[in-house]
């Protein structure tokens, strides 16, 4: 790369791009490159993944756009800035004169900084004035956000210190496989592992499972029943945390009701999972000094994922764990900025400070930060898969704006999604790269990226981080949040009311969130900079944080926390005759998300450079295939093709395939849309599907 004169010549601390970990790293620009070196930051002592290590190569990436893109005669063509915003802006105006407010939506992302969550939710809800916003976010966390509230009365994915899970001796993972997704967070597990109290449950022999002294395999779309039936244990043979349940929390009675009726015999035959194997797990976790149940997507995203996590949160309370220091319950947020980009307004039904958008003195107080009346503000808008299923139609919108987030990849039934985008009569998206999803846009917007840029994140522990500017940006391309301020002054908002500096805008944040459940008004970039290890809520400026959640009470007004009674109702999706098997999705080690980013960088794509699908080789083998062959995978929404990969441990009845992949290798052309009815997460976890030579059926 080569550096302007004014770019900085020395390392600066910042962190990695990609997970909720957040990995601290230094980077230094070098001639023709930017080097990285990790740092000793908590989250990952010193180490860093493949990912992390080969980050910066995507600054100098021949991929990278510079320049705004417009559509003509079908082709994007290279514009200039000013022609390309008037242009949105001019056709934002005309669709919403013709077709209301809602008929312009918003679609943000979970690697966004909070600066930037911030500044889109408010463009949408004054500038654009239409309810119509949501990001990828709900595709994540959605359904443990929802449980956690629930139960605590507050969501924040880990309410404890990462470092804290050194002190335990037995941990619960459920549905995760750091060992690829973040590698860095395993060292955090070392002394449940030598301890022999490391559980995972997961329907594949995984990494993470490979380490585990204890390692469950339910059918998938099972969970919930196995925690039931963990939980039928933890009372029979006399585990349960009497006292604590007694003094901290409510409503374990109409819980017990239905955990009665799931003995661990039951669930072995609805699960696989022997019935010792679950006694064996109560009673790991009960007579541990220290325990966590931890949970992540492989037990969320599912149609029943609220229910699921709320069931694990059932027995983490019943043994007495949240809200005890060197114990507790989390759950393992995904992507970078998942935390924070869920709690400043982003989602359809919230606004900043995780305040519920429809409560008045939200509404109230957020309003009269931003200078427009209570009134004015639109109600809840749909959430992210429905936003995306009603473009185009009757009274749907009929312009989307897309700001770091690759939908044509990553959302449940993809052609469907790609569809419903063709319908429109305007989309554009902002990204650092021309994506699959930017690929179909008419308007198509070059930003910066991470080390180009300064902004906030708030990792999978609600701790609050700096990431500063190691570099200068290229010429041509722009900041989100100058992308947005030009945009608002043509829709005719002032121009302070939007602005530029991430500083600026991380001071407005801060009010608008003083006195809401994720209060960052102690916190400022000065205290940032000096090193300070700030968890939220941090509601002045002499409050050192909250590490740690619950330990003297919950959320919740009489400060106990919730059991909330839960059934197994098994996958919306059943194998059938015509569809026998069942597949499930995933992360791999190499690739990030939709992997447009990684996708790029040679390193990364050399390792892992196409889909493939897991299968047990007598699987395989049935429907004529081997080991190397391509196969296709179909569904009631689709098909897919990818590589097989024999593995004898997987189970008959299940495939896996990641989801990194474009085009026809995409697995979320496979995936079900099946809605969770509180967290609106779709399915994606498990559907039914048939697997065939790429020739024929089988």
């Amino acid at each position: 790369m080569t550096l302007t004169a004014t770019a900085p010549a020395t390392a600066v601390d910042t962190h990695c791009p990609y997970c909720a970990l957040q990995c601290g790293m230094s980077l230094t620009p070098r001639p023709g490159e930017t080097q990285v070196t990790p740092r000793d930051f908590p989250a990952n002592a010193g180490g860093l993944c493949q990912k992390g290590w080969t980050s910066a190569a995507l600054l100098t990436s021949p991929a990278r756009l510079t320049t705004p893109l417009v559509r003509v005669d079908g082709e994007l063509r290279p514009s200039t800035w000013d022609t390309a915003l008037d242009l949105i802006a001019r056709k934002l105006t005309e669709i919403q004169a013709a077709h209301g407010k809602d008929a312009a939506a918003v679609f943000g992302g979970g690697g966004l900084t909070n600066e930037k969550a911030y500044l889109l939710g408010k463009f949408a809800r004054v500038a654009l004035r239409t309810s119509q916003i949501d990001y990828n976010g709900r595709f994540c966390m959605s359904s443990a956000a929802a449980a956690g509230n629930k139960a605590f009365g507050i969501d924040r994915g880990l309410p404890f210190p990462l470092t804290d899970l050194a002190e335990a001796d037995a941990v619960l993972l459920v549905g995760a496989n750091p060992a690829e997704t973040m590698p860095p967070f395993v060292q955090h597990l070392r002394g449940a592992t030598d301890a022999g109290g490391l559980i995972v449950v997961d329907p594949r022999r995984t990494p993470t499972a490979e380490q585990a002294s204890l390692h469950l395999a339910p059918a998938p779309g099972t969970d919930l029943a196995l925690a039931l039936g963990i939980l039928h244990a933890v009372v029979a043979d006399g585990l349960f945390n009497w006292s604590y349940v007694d003094t901290r929390t409510r409503g374990f009675d109409a819980v017990w009701r239905i955990v009665a009726r799931w003995w661990p015999e039951r669930v072995e035959r609805i699960t696989g999972v022997a019935a010792a194997d679950q006694r064996r797990v109560a009673a790991k976790l009960a007579r541990a000094r220290n325990a966590y149940v931890l949970t992540a997507r492989g037990t969320e995203q599912h149609a029943s994922g609220a229910d699921t996590v709320s069931a694990w949160i059932n027995l983490a309370l019943a043994l007495g764990l949240p809200g005890r220091k060197g114990s507790g319950f989390g759950c393992l947020t995904g992507q970078g900025n998942g935390q924070g980009g869920r709690e400043h307004g982003q989602k359809a039904d919230q606004l900043p400070g995780y305040r519920k958008i429809d409560d008045p003195a939200a509404r109230e107080h957020v309003a009269n930060i931003w200078g427009v009346e209570p009134d004015e503000l639109p109600g809840p808008g749909r959430s992210a898969y429905e936003l995306l299923d009603a473009l185009g139609t009757e009274d749907g919108p009929r312009a989307l704006l897309v700001f770091g987030s690759n939908v044509v990849v990553s959302a449940p039934r993809a052609a469907h999604v790609a569809e419903r985008l063709s319908t429109l009569d305007l989309l554009v998206v902002a990204d650092l790269v021309l994506s699959e999803t930017a690929a179909l846009a008419d308007v198509v917007l070059p930003v910066t990226q991470w080390a180009e840029e300064e902004g906030t994140m708030t990792n999978l522990e609600g701790r609050i981080l700096l990431r500063r500017q190691a570099i200068r940006p290229p010429a041509g391309v722009r900041t989100d949040l100058e992308v947005l301020n030009g945009l608002a002054i043509r829709l005719g908002q002032p121009a302070d009311r939007f602005p530029v500096d991430a500083e600026t805008v991380f001071t407005e944040l801060r009010a608008a969130s003083r006195g809401g459940l994720a209060d960052y008004s102690g916190i400022s970039y000065e205290r940032l900079r000096a090193g300070e290890a700030l968890h939220w809520p941090v509601p002045a400026e002499t409050h050192p944080g909250t590490p740690r959640l619950f330990l003297d009470r919950f959320a919740h007004a009489d400060g106990r926390a919730r059991f909330v009674p839960v059934d197994h109702v098994g996958p919306a999706e059943p194998p059938d005759a015509e569809f026998p098997l069942q597949a499930t999705t995933g992360r791999v080690l190499q690739h990030y998300q939709s992997g447009a980013q990684t996708r790029r960088i040679e390193e990364l794509s050399d390792a892992v450079p196409e889909a493939y699908v897991e299968v047990h080789p007598d699987t395989a083998a049935r429907r004529g295939l081997a080991d190397g062959d391509r196969a296709r995978i179909a569904s009631r929404r689709g098909e897919t093709t990818a590589r097989v990969r024999c593995v004898p441990t997987m189970r008959p009845d299940l495939v896996f395939l990641p989801f990194h992949f474009p085009g026809d290798q995409r697995a979320n052309l496979l995936t079900n849309p099946a809605l969770d009815p509180t967290s609106r997460m779709p399915e994606f976890k498990v559907c039914a599907v048939n697997l065939s030579t790429v020739d024929g059926d089988s």
